[in-house]
């Protein structure tokens, strides 16, 4: 049973309390319906450009803004990334409006089917990894971690999935949040899109935190500012079942929880000058 070891330090609790400060105060203020609807494609398209970029895409944020105004058809595999990327999250933020969505293991095949769409073969698009997978530091030049075996990865996601279904009325959700990127990314449970999935089932469980302009928020661009601290952060090193045991999710959470603050920062810098009070 999976039962991630982490403390609640000083820097944790006051990171959770300001954040719960920027949500209530960002949760008082008005907006009219016609530039949030601007501000909401832009946000997206930033949390697009962000994800994707994390993952080494090399288009701009200025060439994604295009794509996805235009939409062209005859594409490059960098655009369709970005086209399936974008078409998941609005449909995420769409839902997320209406209802809350629960965490399963369907939602995450499907999540990562979207984004994987034309972009790797069918029987690995949508269906966890039937083969080992392993990875490589590019600049070492070597292996730097080897995932839990693909035999055992249908057992850690629902381990996982059950933990947190389990803990999001006894939990902040943050701190679930937190606990589900970085374990999903340690079980590493698909041949391709295992950080694009995570992130964005992290911004489902990050709805929990009950933030009205939710759809304004885009904590994939806190990463992409500094990816290799992301993935320092997020990562672990060597072979699972040597390690597993011993991994401790609190420095991961601090930082977690300084990336929801500066996304809460900039969201709220960004409405003041289009909305001074």
């Amino acid at each position: 049973m999976f039962n991630p070891r982490y403390s609640i330090t000083n820097k944790l609790l006051e990171n959770i309390k300001r954040i719960a400060a920027l949500v209530h105060n960002l949760n008082q203020r008005r907006f009219s319906k016609p530039v949030l609807v601007e501000l909401q494609r832009s946000a997206e398209a930033v949390s697009t450009y962000a994800s994707t970029s994390i993952e080494g895409n090399p288009l701009p944020l200025t060439d994604v803004k295009q794509i996805l105004k235009n939409k062209p058809e005859n594409i490059r595999d960098s655009e369709q990334e970005i086209l399936n990327y974008n078409e998941i999250l609005k449909e995420i933020n769409k839902k997320l409006k209406k209802e809350k969505i629960s965490l399963s293991l369907n939602l995450i095949l499907y999540i990562q089917r979207k984004i994987t769409n034309k972009l790797i073969s069918d029987f690995q698009s949508g269906h966890l990894r039937n083969e080992p997978v392993f990875v490589n530091d590019p600049r070492l030049g070597k292996t730097i971690y080897w995932p839990p075996d693909h035999k055992d990865a249908p057992i850690l996601m629902n381990e996982l999935i059950e933990y947190i279904n389990i803990n999001k009325k006894k939990v902040d959700p943050l701190l679930l949040s937190g606990i589900f990127h970085k374990q999903m990314v340690i079980i590493h449970p698909f041949m391709d899109g295992n950080g694009r999935t995570t992130r964005l089932v992290t911004k489902i469980l990050l709805a929990g935190m009950g933030l009205n302009i939710f759809n304004l928020f885009s904590f994939e661009n806190y990463y992409n500012k500094n990816v290799t601290k992301y993935f320092e952060m997020v990562g672990v090193k060597g072979n699972y079942y040597d390690i597993f045991q011993n991994i401790d999710f609190t420095s991961w959470l601090e930082y977690f929880t300084d990336g929801i603050i500066d996304e809460l920062m900039r969201v709220e810098c960004g409405l003041k000058k289009i909305f001074p009070k």
